[in-house]
Parts: structure tokens; C-alpha cells; sequence
């Protein structure tokens, strides 16, 4: 666990090693969460609006990957560090636009699938 800076970043959990993951708050006060997955390392961050909710994917407001074959992942300090880093390079993820989809609908639409496959 880091102590926030005076810009407000921090990481409030962290868990070190092949498969590092934690969660934190960015400069500006949004939530992120980051895990490395196959040596890569993922950083999602999420609507300030958040609250106490459980995000989903639908909350993702931007994401960064990068690869980490060049930081110790068994040091604290590189993982928080790289994640740092990785949040100002976070890309903003396009929202997505409400489908006006009924069940039926998404029924009819995998038989389609299916009948197109045969």
C-alpha cells in the first residue's frame, strides 16, 4: 500500500508478484484497478461517480496496457510506479450507445446466427 501524494494518486491495494493486481485512485480522484495478465499489464479507470458500487464494464471510462518485462514484479515500489505511468498514458474508451434490444429480439438474432452457420 502507497501513501497518496500531495497530486492525490495512490494505490490502496497491492498485491506483487507474476500476477500483480491492486486498486487505487488517480490524481483527479477516479477509481482504477490494474492486473497483469500474460505480461501484460492492464490499467482500467473508471467514472469518478462512482461511489462504494462494484464497477462493471460498462464504468470503464479509460484503459493502458503495457508489457512488463522491464520492471521487477516482485518490488511494490516498480509495480506502483509502472502503474503510475501507465495511468497518464490511459486512453479514453468510447461509450458505447444504448441498443433498443428486447429478448425476442436477441433470441431471434442468435437463431439467425445459427442458420446462417449451417
Amino acid at each position: 500500500m502507497t501513501d497518496r501524494t500531495t497530486a492525490g494518486f495512490g494505490i490502496d491495494d497491492i498485491s506483487v508478484g507474476p500476477f500483480a493486481h491492486g486498486f487505487g485512485t488517480t490524481d483527479d480522484g477516479r477509481p482504477f484497478t490494474f492486473r497483469t495478465r500474460r505480461a501484460t499489464l492492464t490499467v482500467q479507470i473508471y467514472r469518478p461517480d462512482l461511489g462504494e458500487a462494484v464497477p462493471g464494464a460498462d464504468d470503464v471510462v479509460a484503459t493502458a496496457q503495457a508489457q512488463v518485462t522491464d520492471i521487477d514484479l516482485g518490488d511494490e515500489r516498480s509495480v506502483a510506479a509502472f502503474v503510475r505511468d501507465l495511468i497518464h498514458d490511459a486512453i479514453p474508451v468510447p461509450t458505447a450507445v444504448p441498443r433498443d434490444t428486447t429478448t425476442v429480439r436477441s433470441i431471434l438474432g442468435r437463431i439467425s446466427a445459427v442458420i446462417d452457420g449451417m
